[in-house]
């Protein structure tokens, strides 16, 4: 708790000093743009405007990466921006609207389809077959999920998952995916099918996800564009799927 307490009060210090020295110094966003680029000038500025808080100015940065400044960005702050009021981050509040995925737009071509009840609902999950919390989804938070189409885009993290892409490839290959998927990870059969036909789709899927900003698996999508990460609970992913 006093770890706690010690980093709210270094942060609202630090709020405070940034703003004394931007309503010092004055400026626009342009100029504000431009300061942070004398700093930093190889980063990408997407964008920048200003906060609720007086001086203080957000920038989204190559890599989806939102920080804080002040108009002649002689600081910078890089975490959560609290509004007390409303008990919400702004910071991950943005960070949402970042991420936030056309789902009429996925190349649905790239899954494979497993179509439970009427199938009416839907949405997609980017998933590795060596990850452990994909097996955390797959076997608990998606068991009862019914009345919704799953779009499955295979995506091995090779570098924490050395034989992810291989295990992939026999998924992708086999005649029944879904069926392979499910009883790999769900029932933990071992795959035994080939892993030789095209999978080029595969390649794709890691071009797209790094487009998306998917750092981490499972990561699911819906269609109200909201990417979530992590294995999150069954009911989450209930009321997600009946957000609009």
């Amino acid at each position: 708790m006093k770890t706690k307490l010690k980093s709210l009060a270094l942060a609202s210090s630090m709020l405070m000093s940034l703003a004394a020295c931007s309503q010092a110094a004055g400026g626009n966003l342009d100029d504000v743009k431009k300061a942070f680029l004398s700093h930093f000038p190889n980063k990408q500025v997407k964008s920048v405007s200003a906060t609720p808080v007086k001086g203080i100015y957000e920038l989204v940065v190559e890599g989806k990466q939102v920080v804080y400044t002040n108009s002649d960005a002689s600081y910078l702050f890089v975490g959560d921006l609290i509004d007390t009021k409303n008990k919400e981050s702004l910071t991950e509040k943005k960070m949402a609207e970042l991420s936030k995925v056309d789902f009429n737009s996925l190349p649905l071509e790239y899954a494979f389809k497993d179509v439970r009840g009427k199938g009416e609902r839907k949405m997609a999950v980017f998933t590795d077959p060596d990850c452990p919390f994909c097996k955390k989804l797959e076997r608990e938070s998606l068991k009862d999920i019914d009345n919704v189409t799953i779009y499955t885009f295979l995506y091995p993290l090779t570098q924490l998952h050395p034989d992810a892409m291989r295990k992939s490839k026999q998924i992708w290959c086999a005649t029944d995916k879904v069926g392979a998927w499910t009883a790999f990870m769900r029932d933990g059969k071992p795959l035994t099918g080939p892993d030789n036909c095209d999978t080029s789709a595969l390649d794709k899927i890691q071009a797209l996800g790094e487009k998306l900003g998917v750092t981490g698996t499972p990561a699911l999508i819906f269609p109200n564009g909201r990417l979530v990460p992590g294995a999150i609970d069954g009911s989450d992913i209930e009321q997600l799927l009946s957000a609009k």
